[in-house]
């Protein structure tokens, strides 16, 4: 497909799918039940890291996870004592189960004590250097990660492979942090596609006028941001001749980022509602 014709195939997608319709039967639904920043932060945050399967599965499940919660998820992570930590035992999903959502739980409960944003969790800072760095062994950390070696966020230097490194390594800063957790915080440098995070990402960080994604976030740049990568958007980017690699990692989610990007330089990852509405909704 010729460029400007391939541009206003997808812009056209982009504005049948990024409507307020969309939202009931996705994921996002989570989120939008709520009005308060932080409420919205962790309502997201558990959406997309609980998007496995079927999407009615993983709606009921957040609904259920947040119900154990009273439905107030910033406040449970500030107030939370022993009898309300209970109440979240036996909570399972796929391979997430109680002994993740615990360590979840301490994690926004020591970063909600030094923030009031999630994306300060994102953003490498010189302070977060020197005790993250031992916190995983060293295959698996962002121990040769440009993110945490960076002292300030210099503007233009954001990038979504630093932040997501970055953000991994900070994750599991908490001493005794469980071991099976480590395999729902993806990064680029497990050569992850990192799907999760970067819908995540998406849905704090893009503004526009239509009600889907969030954009409550002010730091992180729409324009850095890496289009999610799912068994879907995968399908027909290829079908469409914007992916060329053959297997599907990092690179490949960078490589679909990058011809999007020359389609929006501005908003690349727009482009994920037209690729995912044509293949979950349309089967293109």
């Amino acid at each position: 497909m010729e460029f400007l014709a391939l541009k206003d195939f997808l812009d056209i997608k982009v504005a049948q799918y990024n409507r307020p319709n969309f939202i009931p039967n996705d994921p996002i639904c989570i989120p939008h039940q709520y009005q308060q920043k932080q409420d919205i932060e962790i309502a997201a945050f558990f959406a997309a890291i609980l998007a496995w399967g079927q999407r009615k599965t993983i709606i009921n499940k957040c609904n259920e996870l947040l119900a154990r919660m009273d439905h107030a998820p910033y406040d449970f992570m500030r107030h939370h004592g022993d009898e309300d930590l209970k109440g979240l035992l036996g909570f399972k999903h796929r391979t997430f189960n109680d002994t993740d959502l615990l360590y979840f739980v301490a994690f926004f409960k020591q970063h909600y004590e030094q923030s009031n944003s999630l994306e300060t969790a994102f953003l490498p800072r010189n302070t977060l250097i020197a005790d993250y760095l031992p916190a995983l062994e060293r295959h698996e950390v962002a121990m040769a990660s440009s993110a945490c070696l960076l002292d300030e966020m210099e503007p233009g230097s954001f990038t979504a492979e630093k932040a997501l490194n970055h953000f991994r390594s900070y994750f599991f800063s908490l001493p005794d942090y469980p071991r099976r957790t480590i395999k729902h915080i993806s990064s680029p440098l497990q050569k992850s596609t990192c799907k999760r995070l970067n819908m995540f990402l998406r849905w704090m960080v893009r503004k526009d006028h239509c009600g889907v994604d969030f954009g409550i976030w002010n730091t992180i740049p729409a324009s850095e941001l890496v289009c999610p990568c799912d068994v879907h958007v995968d399908r027909v980017a290829r079908k469409l001749g914007l992916i060329e690699r053959q297997q599907t990692d990092w690179q490949t989610a960078v490589e679909l980022t990058s011809k999007l990007r020359e389609l929006d330089p501005q908003d690349p990852v727009k482009y994920d509602f037209a690729l995912f509405g044509l293949g979950i909704e349309e089967k293109f």
